[in-house]
């Protein structure tokens, strides 16, 4: 794998708070190795160590991108669902920021088959053609495009399983991580004090609460994301 510097600073971390755990009871005693102290009924979390799996996570991501591989960010919550969707757009990733929906991944065949529909929807309304059926009919695909639209419009262009996924709050997309588990789809994590750092493949402790935190975190993969596709567009 790569060694690249990715300019992680300690003390801009700390400004984002990417350091503030979860309450002292609630926690996952596995995230011992990782918190380094409490304060005020709270865990802090020992940056330098989340330093060390951020930059191995954004050696990973380099290395894949530079290689055409493709990534899906993962994350739902409303603190996160805007930066999900803009570290993805910026780094031309697909993502799920809305709800991840049983079985997207370990069942693709269904998926397709909606992101099949979504697409024929689309290409109705670009023309026009929505427009000039009934307007029962009209009313009832525009329900259903609108629909496929939340839940899919971040994976309209996928055309098969991602090659990496990275994922904001453990938690959150348990169900989710357990389909890439199950598929054997290397996954990166941000995980806070109440979680299980075991399960994915690179851990990054972090704070999943604070919109400054999980920026943070997003903007650095996606900046070693772009700067591996930047390798791959020179070195095809």
């Amino acid at each position: 794998m790569t060694r690249r510097y990715w300019n992680i600073n300690l003390e801009e971390m700390m400004e984002a708070g990417v350091h503030f755990g979860h309450g002292t009871r609630k926690w996952n005693p596995r995230m011992a190795p990782y918190i380094s102290a409490k304060r005020k009924g709270i865990h802090i979390t020992n940056l330098t160590r989340t330093a060390r799996f951020l930059s191995e996570a954004c050696d990973l991501v380099f290395d894949a991108a530079s290689k055409g591989k493709q990534f899906l960010i993962v994350g739902t919550k409303n603190k996160a669902a805007d930066s999900v969707a803009r570290a993805a757009i910026k780094a031309r990733c697909h993502y799920v920021n809305k709800k991840w929906l049983g079985g997207m991944s370990t069942n693709w065949s269904t998926t397709e088959t909606r992101l099949h529909k979504f697409r024929d929807l689309r290409t109705e309304q670009k023309t026009g053609r929505l427009n000039r059926l009934p307007k029962r009919d009209a009313a009832m695909l525009k329900r259903q495009l609108s629909h496929l639209q939340t839940y899919l419009g971040g994976i309209k262009y996928m055309t098969g399983l991602p090659d990496i996924v990275i994922i904001v709050d453990q938690q959150e997309e348990y169900t989710a991580l357990r389909e890439c588990i199950t598929l054997g789809i290397p996954t990166i994590c941000l995980i806070d004090t109440n979680c299980d750092p075991d399960l994915a493949d690179i851990s990054i402790p972090a704070n999943d609460d604070a919109i400054a935190s999980i920026r943070l975190i997003l903007n650095k993969l996606v900046f070693a994301i772009c700067e591996g596709r930047s390798s791959y567009i020179r070195n095809p």
